[in-house]
C-alpha cells in the first residue's frame, strides 16, 4: 500500500449532467473521525437534482463511508437515497475480524447479519481503497484490480480495468489522466457490464475529474467543478 492518495480536509464538488441538461451536482469531503474510539476518516457524499430535473424527478442521495486509515477497510456505511420516490436508508457495521457485516434497513425495521469475504470494500470506500493503491509509475494498460463488494445484502465481486492515459480538457486547464473501466451490474440503472468509465489525476491525488455512464436510458456525465484541501500538488498541462 502507498502513500495515502488523500487527506482529512479534502472536498470536491461536481457537476452532473443527465443527457444536454444539467441535472444535479455532488460533494464528496473527508473528515477526521472517532467510532466506539477508534479514529476514522469519515467520508460524506451528498447529491441533489436540481432546475427542472428537480421538479419532475427529485434526487436527495446520501453516502457516508467511514475508513479506518490504518487498514483503508471500511467499519461502517450509511446508504440514504430518494431518487424520485424509489428509497433506500441503511446501515453497514463492518467487523473485519469475523468478516461479518450487520445490516439495519431503516426503511423495513429490520437487522441481519451477514458473511463477507476478507478485504472487502463498500461501493464509496472501493474508490479511496483504489486510490491508495494505484501505482501511476508501475500502472500498465490492461491491468485488472479485482476485489469484493458488499452492499445492500450481498456480497458482489467487483473488477476494474485500467485502459490508458489520457489528456483531459478540464475547466481547470488540460490534466493528464488514467483512463479505467469498472465492470458494473447490468440492471435497473446501468444499460450493460461496460457502461461506466472514469478519470482520475495522473498524479499521487489520483483525484476523480470525470465520470461517464451510458444509463438503461440516456447518458450521464460528472464532471470537478472544484475542490479544495488535496494532499498533493495538481499538475495542469499549460497550454
Amino acid at each position: 500500500m502507498h502513500s495515502q492518495a488523500y487527506q482529512n480536509g479534502e472536498w470536491l464538488k461536481f457537476k452532473i449532467k443527465y443527457g444536454w441538461f444539467k441535472a444535479s451536482e455532488a460533494t464528496i469531503e473527508v473528515k477526521k473521525a472517532k467510532i466506539k474510539g477508534q479514529k476514522v476518516l469519515h467520508i460524506a457524499g451528498f447529491g441533489k437534482s436540481t432546475g427542472l430535473l428537480d421538479v419532475f424527478f427529485k434526487v436527495r442521495d446520501h453516502y457516508e463511508t467511514y475508513i479506518n486509515p490504518d487498514t483503508n477497510l471500511p467499519v461502517k456505511f450509511v446508504r440514504k437515497i430518494n431518487e424520485g420516490g424509489y428509497k433506500k436508508n441503511k446501515i453497514l457495521n463492518f467487523n473485519h475480524t469475523t468478516n461479518t457485516v450487520e445490516v439495519i434497513d431503516k426503511k423495513h425495521n429490520t437487522k441481519n447479519s451477514f458473511s463477507f469475504i476478507e478485504g472487502t470494500q463498500d461501493m464509496m470506500s472501493v474508490l479511496y481503497f483504489l486510490r491508495n493503491k494505484v501505482d501511476v509509475k508501475r500502472l500498465k494498460p490492461g491491468q485488472t484490480f479485482t476485489l469484493n463488494l458488499f452492499f445492500d445484502e450481498e456480497n458482489y465481486p467487483f473488477k476494474v480495468k485500467f485502459l490508458k492515459k489520457e489528456i483531459l480538457e478540464t475547466k481547470f486547464g488540460d490534466i493528464s489522466t488514467l483512463k479505467f473501466r469498472p465492470y458494473v451490474k447490468a440492471d435497473r440503472v446501468f444499460k450493460e457490464q461496460e457502461s461506466l468509465s472514469f478519470w482520475v489525476s495522473a498524479d499521487e491525488n489520483k483525484v476523480p475529474l470525470k465520470i461517464e455512464a451510458k444509463l438503461a436510458v440516456g447518458s450521464l456525465t460528472a464532471n470537478l467543478d472544484q475542490f479544495k484541501g488535496l494532499k498533493h500538488s495538481f499538475s495542469i498541462i499549460a497550454k
